[in-house]
């Protein structure tokens, strides 16, 4: 099979492309590495990557025209809602109307496409107080990120039911894995938080930020999980014009994640606490029946995502 992967050296894109490289198939990669790393593309030399926008609209239709794909994931975005919240315009021209864009290019060019799977997020949400989360809660997004993925998807949505376009969306929780990018304003905290570790460690004195006091709760899935999600997502014929949550039903909060980490790493980490960010969400959980509905079922829980990531970032 044929694969593109918008934003594929990033995150949750690398982990995909990595995975879809290692069962043999042929995978074109786009990526501006604003975010994304190459070097988180564990076999460079089977991967055509390309590096650029997606907000390149000439870029784009050189690559939906030169390739016939079986499958396009849209993985690409400004993902950090604080970045959103300093950039709307900017997020905008990414989050939305490259999407917007893309479809487009796929309905005159793409004849074959099996499926076009947009990555939207749980910030969709915002902080309505009906929990779990189901794909029919009320949508309230707090930031100009949480508005444009909730534009973008219900754009595949249309372009699916309005032009043959055969689209899926699914609603991330909070993933973690290796390749998650430390450094980002608003990154996964996980990913924050193993990065403070290591760095203690390594005999630096640092300290992590903690704002809000521990309790926000949030459903946790290890990329392993996400990626079984993606791929069943794909492929189900009935999956085709949906939307799906992709986590866990599990509610930890981040005090539960430094006292799991701790006890892997044998210290505890030091912790100053700060106000809590506008915009963050206190609680949130996913209902997961409908992707339950397509075969999936979660198999990490936090300690065990958290135990393989540290085995993997080598501690």
């Amino acid at each position: 099979m044929k694969y593109l992967v918008t934003g594929g050296a990033g995150f949750i894109g690398s982990n995909l492309t990595n995975m879809l490289v290692k069962k043999g198939h042929e995978v074109v990669v786009i990526d501006d590495l604003s975010m994304g790393k190459v070097e988180n593309l564990n076999d460079l030399g089977k991967v055509e990557f390309i590096k650029g926008s997606i907000t390149n609209k000439e870029l784009m239709k050189s690559i939906l025209t030169k390739y016939q794909f079986d499958y396009v994931f849209h993985l690409a975005a400004v993902a950090s809602v604080a970045d959103s919240v300093e950039r709307p315009v900017e997020t905008h021209e990414v989050n939305y109307n490259a999407v917007l864009n893309i479809l487009d290019l796929i309905r005159k060019h793409q004849r074959n496409l099996k499926r076009f799977v947009f990555a939207s997020s749980a910030a969709v949400y915002g902080d309505d107080p009906e929990l779990p989360k189901k794909e029919t809660s009320s949508i309230k997004p707090m930031t100009q990120y949480a508005v444009d993925k909730f534009a973008a998807e219900r754009t595949a949505i249309n372009f699916n039911n309005l032009y043959n376009v055969p689209a899926s969306a699914v609603r991330f929780f909070n993933v973690y894995g290796p390749n998650q990018n430390p450094e980002s304003p608003y990154s996964g905290v996980i990913s924050i938080l193993l990065d403070r570790y290591t760095r203690n460690l390594k005999g630096e004195n640092i300290v992590f930020t903690l704002f809000g006091d521990g309790s926000q709760v949030r459903d946790f899935i290890f990329i392993e999980d996400v990626l079984h999600a993606l791929l069943l997502v794909s492929e189900s014929e009935i999956s085709l014009g949906q939307v799906f949550n992709v986590g866990t039903e599990n509610e930890t909060d981040l005090n539960q994640v430094i006292m799991e980490l701790n006890e892997i790493y044998g210290f505890d980490l030091p912790i100053t606490y700060e106000a809590a960010r506008v915009g963050d969400i206190h609680r949130s959980v996913a209902d997961i029946s409908s992707l339950k509905s397509l075969g999936f079922m979660p198999e990490n829980t936090v300690f065990q995502g958290l135990s393989k990531l540290v085995e993997f970032l080598g501690r």
